[in-house]
């Protein structure tokens, strides 16, 4: 519960400095870290919206492609940080958000552009495939 509770505040506080930071004509790109994004439905659009490149991975902790994916993933925000903004959504947890996106199977990569979809890759894929594929839209 405690974990659910500092995530709720570091979202609200990441909001707070996005406003600050527009008004004064800096990035909005807020999230673009090394850092993995926890989503859920109730921050999802403003993590998109925030960036001009967002990858969400859609999982769950039952879907063992998905833990083969995570290191994977993690890699790639800190590889990207600054360039491309790395969250997760867990679907068992957040299913308005997945069936929004129409999520069939697990894993799921969306590549956001400017808060649209613009690339879906589906499966545990290798990590040079999804570099090839973010490339294209840095």
């Amino acid at each position: 519960m405690k974990d659910e509770e500092l995530e709720k505040i570091k979202q609200r506080k990441l909001a707070e400095l996005m406003k600050r930071v527009s008004k004064i004509g800096g990035s909005p790109t807020a999230y673009a870290s090394s850092e993995l994004v926890t989503l859920t439905d109730e921050n999802f659009d403003s993590f998109i919206s925030s960036n001009k490149l967002a990858v969400v991975d859609f999982w769950a902790e039952w879907c063992a492609p998905c833990r083969m994916l995570a290191p994977l993933f993690k890699e790639l925000a800190k590889e990207y940080a600054g360039k491309i903004a790395f969250g997760k959504l867990n679907v068992d947890e957040n299913p308005t958000t997945a069936a929004k996106f129409g999520i069939m199977s697990i894993p799921t990569l969306i590549i956001f552009k400017n808060g649209q979809p613009v690339d879906m890759i589906i499966g545990a894929t290798p990590k040079r495939q999804i570099e090839v594929r973010l490339n294209r839209y840095i």
